[in-house]
């Protein structure tokens, strides 16, 4: 560290979406830069994300704007991280995402309906369409009866892996040292808790400063420095498939309704390597079915609304466990406890990558404070839970990310 308090050498660990972009912006600052991963770049919840770019799912209000103003970076980020300057290398694609309810639950429709009306009461671009508008906006689907259906049209997808591999060469662009495998064991402090060092089976790495963005890790790493950032348990179940040609022409993302036999809804994508990725219920629903079985009943239920799917296989997916702080909401910031560690955990990685990122390296490089975005999702509303308290705060969110 240097005279006046600026930090020379950051460790990042974790090199997921979101680690990888903030390792990436404090190096583009001159900063050196150490990344770790206990496995392989990208490899943890990252790959197991839908991987959606939104802000419509997301409530409420000051958290919503968030999650937009992250959505309306990402071509400028994709651009700047992407290989040549292009956002396509990374697989950005925009057009918006449908969802339809067939009237066979009553509630259902209205839900739709109200919350349409609520996003555009925020000044967001979601709207009611007909049946015939759904199907010139995506001719390929198959949508049955809709009693309602609507079309956010500035949400996207991107392929974080793709993501993290870019932000890997622009990393090493940088002379910055990315260190897979490399399992973090403890830190060592200094009298006033700060971090000096970060303990690896390898050796002791001397910082002058830690970034925790590790994920499902990150509770477990925070208490060996005495923080507490407490989550729940979030697993999931997205399901690949076999390389298809290009089928969702327009709209790249799409969530179906329940057919009808008491199973739930179905979303679905497009990669840009062709193969889909599809899950059931809303986004964030927890699962744990990773079987064959379950793979190929998902892929038989996606066929119902897109039939040029009967053509693909399906591929299971270990179940993936995501992060999620108990309340649902990010955890960013220094914390109180070890005042050089970076605390950046969020459940909405990829839809907030860009914005996380920026705010990190923007207090971590510049000694600013962004609370009139962050103050909400400071680490330190978690410092002094009990259990009981912990129990309190600790409600679904689904579909809230």
């Amino acid at each position: 560290m240097t005279a006046n308090g600026e930090y020379r050498h950051i460790a990042v660990i974790g090199a997921g979406i979101l680690g990888a972009a903030i390792a990436w912006r404090i190096a583009a600052r001159g900063r050196r830069v150490t990344l770790l991963d206990r496995g392989q770049p990208g490899g943890g919840a990252s790959s197991h994300s839908f991987a959606w770019i939104n802000a419509g799912a997301k409530a409420p209000v000051g958290y919503h704007n968030l999650n937009r103003r992250s959505l309306e970076m990402w071509p400028r980020f994709a651009a700047a991280i992407g290989d040549d300057g292009d956002p396509a290398s990374v697989g950005l694609r925009w057009g918006g995402k449908v969802a339809w309810e067939s009237g066979a639950d009553a509630g259902a429709v209205e839900a739709l309906t109200q919350r349409v009306r609520q996003l555009q009461s925020w000044g967001y671009p979601s709207r009611l369409v007909s049946a015939g508008e759904l199907a010139e906006l995506e001719p390929a689907l198959d949508f049955g009866p809709a009693a309602v259906a609507e079309y956010s049209e500035n949400e996207g997808q991107v392929e974080p892996q793709l993501v993290v591999d870019a932000a890997l060469r622009r990393l090493s662009e940088l002379d910055a040292a990315v260190r897979p495998g490399t399992a973090v064991t403890g830190f060592e402090r200094n009298g006033n808790g700060a971090i000096t060092a970060v303990a690896t089976a390898g050796g002791a790495i001397a910082v002058d400063a830690v970034v925790l963005a590790a994920g499902t890790e990150t509770t477990a790493l925070a208490a060996l420095a005495g923080v507490k950032v407490p989550q729940a348990e979030s697993p999931g179940v997205v399901i690949r498939t076999t390389p298809l040609p290009p089928l969702l022409r327009n709209v790249p993302v799409v969530y179906a309704p329940p057919l009808g036999d008491g199973r739930r809804e179905i979303h679905l994508r497009q990669c840009t390597d062709g193969r889909f990725m599809i899950g059931e219920g809303d986004q964030e629903s927890l699962a744990e079915d990773d079987s064959q079985a379950h793979a190929d009943d998902l892929l038989s239920r996606a066929a119902c609304y897109l039939p040029g799917l009967a053509g693909a296989s399906a591929i299971p997916v270990p179940v993936g466990w995501r992060p999620m702080p108990l309340d649902g909401y990010p955890a960013l910031g220094f914390a109180d406890a070890a005042p050089n560690l970076y605390l950046a955990l969020t459940h909405s990685g990829v839809t907030l990558a860009p914005a996380l990122s920026q705010l990190a390296a923007l207090e971590i490089c510049d000694g600013a404070r962004a609370d009139a975005v962050l103050s909400p999702y400071r680490p330190q509303r978690f410092a002094g839970l009990t259990d009981a308290d912990a129990a309190g705060m600790a409600h679904p969110r689904a579909g809230h990310r």
